[in-house]
This record gives structure tokens, C-alpha cells and sequence, in this order.
């Protein structure tokens, strides 16, 4: 027990669904060690789940419905994940971001939207409120969705943050969101973040043509070990990339996207050109 982590439920929907796993464990007076029996995952795996460290899965959450007498009940650990996977984050991004908040560098590379470390709270405000209007998400999801990207960007409050790359598809800046007034004000963020010693914004223009290298987003960390590691996700799903091959291939590409790219003085040129015209 001296070694007991604490939780916060609140800190975002993976904490909430660990902070329960661990008090119905204990209810029932079991260790994680006899959790681990009943549901054929490391004592460790559960461990993971119950800090926030270790995504749930579906496959995971039926082993514990099965073992908590759960299957099929509005309790459902099944139903809980399905509603962080589809509701506020896809699978694989909250190990991702747990790998983000230890970070010391973080590149970017955003089509059509503005990366989330960089929105301000009016504009994902807005695309929460778009995909609620579709049906994709509930009203109560949508807070909890610009709450979390909230809490992702306190990394950039640090006394010590990581050094952040972005490259951005000239799309993000000429598609409006929430409005001229919003999205004004998200261009001039851009503008005051560029200005931190620890960023270098850049922009990818549509001259760039077929030459782009880069056909979706991606996001590549590096820890204090040098490690690094890939996240890309589709429409439906994230995947967090591990494999050396894979991640560096993928950081040739971001640097070569990168070099390619308008210089930070031509991209801020060419945002405030496109905040003007939003006037």
C-alpha cells in the first residue's frame, strides 16, 4: 500500500474508467493480482488500466464485465469503453498522449484543422459542437472532449516545455471554423505561440503540389531517452508506432516535409495574410 498510487477521476474519461476498475476491485476485496487471475491479464496490465498509463480495450473490458458480473448491464465496462473510444477519444491516443506529457520534442504534421495543442478553447469548442450537431457525439462528450485537450495543453505551461515542430497544411488556415471572429483569434494563437523559444510553426502550401511527402496527420514524440515514437490515426482509429523501421521512415518524411515547407517568417507572412481576409 505504501507504494498506492492516487487518482483523479476528473483528470479525463481513461482516469475515470481506471478509478472505477480499481473500486470495484476493492469492493470486492480483491488484489490486482487476483483480478489478473479472473480476467487472464498481467497483474501489471491492470495496474496500467487503473493509473491511466495502459488504454482499456473492448477485449479487456469484457474480461472484467465477466468478472465483475457485468456483461450486458448499463454498468458494462464494454459500454464505458465504447463511449471513450467513439465519444471522446479513439484508440491508441490515450497512450499517446501519455507519451506526449513526457515528451521533449513533439512534431506535428495537421491537415484541414488546427493541431490541438495550438487550439484555443472557442475553436475546439467549435468542432465539438459540429459533431454533436452530426449526431457523433453527446452534448455531455463534447465538454469532456474540450476539457481533455485542455489538459493536454498544459505541457506547453511548463517551466522546462518540450521544444514543439508544426507543419501545417495550408488547409488549416483557409478552412473557417466556428466563424471569421474565431477563427481570427485562432490565427492570431498561432501567431503569439510562434513567438515562444520553444516552437517553429510552418506552413505546407498548396503549391507544394504532389511534392508533399506526407499524406496524413501525423504526430511524432521524442523522450528524454531519444525514443522515438509515431501516432496516426484514420477516421475510426489512432495507432501508437513502436517499430524502429516504421517511426523512421516516418521522421524522414516529416523532415523532408518539413524542408520543403515555407520558413517560419514566410508562414506567419502567409497566416496573417489569411487573418485579414477572415476580417
Amino acid at each position: 500500500m505504501v507504494n498506492r498510487k492516487a487518482l483523479d477521476p476528473d483528470r479525463d474519461p481513461m482516469a475515470a474508467y481506471g478509478a472505477r476498475l480499481r473500486r470495484l476491485r476493492e469492493e470486492q476485496g480483491w488484489t490486482q493480482e487476483e483480478l489478473a487471475a479472473r480476467t487472464g491479464y498481467s497483474s501489471k496490465h491492470i495496474s496500467g488500466v487503473e493509473i491511466g498509463s495502459r488504454p482499456s480495450t473492448l477485449k479487456f473490458s469484457g474480461a472484467v464485465d465477466v468478472a465483475f458480473g457485468l456483461e450486458g448491464t448499463d454498468r458494462s465496462f464494454d459500454r464505458e469503453c465504447r463511449q471513450v473510444r467513439h465519444g471522446v477519444l479513439l484508440e491508441g491516443f490515450p497512450e499517446y498522449v501519455h507519451h506526449e506529457r513526457r515528451a521533449v520534442e513533439i512534431r506535428l504534421f495537421a491537415i484541414g484543422i488546427i493541431p490541438g495543442l495550438l487550439q484555443t478553447p472557442a475553436y475546439a469548442r467549435a468542432l465539438a459542437t459540429s459533431s454533436v450537431a452530426r449526431g457523433g457525439i453527446t452534448v455531455n462528450q463534447a465538454a469532456q472532449r474540450v476539457a481533455y485537450l485542455a489538459e493536454r495543453q498544459r505541457i506547453l505551461e511548463r517551466p522546462s516545455p518540450p521544444m514543439l515542430f508544426v507543419v501545417m497544411d495550408e488547409s488549416c488556415i483557409r478552412r473557417p471554423i466556428g466563424g471569421s471572429e474565431v477563427m481570427a483569434a485562432q490565427l492570431d494563437r498561432i501567431a503569439e505561440f510562434a513567438a515562444s523559444p520553444n516552437s517553429v510553426i510552418q506552413m505546407a502550401p498548396f503549391a507544394m503540389g504532389e511534392r508533399r511527402p506526407v499524406d496524413l496527420p501525423v504526430n511524432l514524440v521524442t523522450l528524454s531517452d531519444r525514443t522515438v515514437l509515431c501516432y496516426a490515426e484514420s477516421q475510426a482509429r489512432g495507432h501508437l508506432e513502436r517499430d524502429g523501421g516504421a517511426v523512421s521512415s516516418m521522421l524522414t518524411g516529416y523532415h523532408q516535409l518539413a524542408a520543403d515547407s515555407l520558413s517560419q517568417a514566410d508562414s506567419l507572412a502567409m497566416i496573417d495574410e489569411a487573418r485579414k481576409g477572415m476580417l
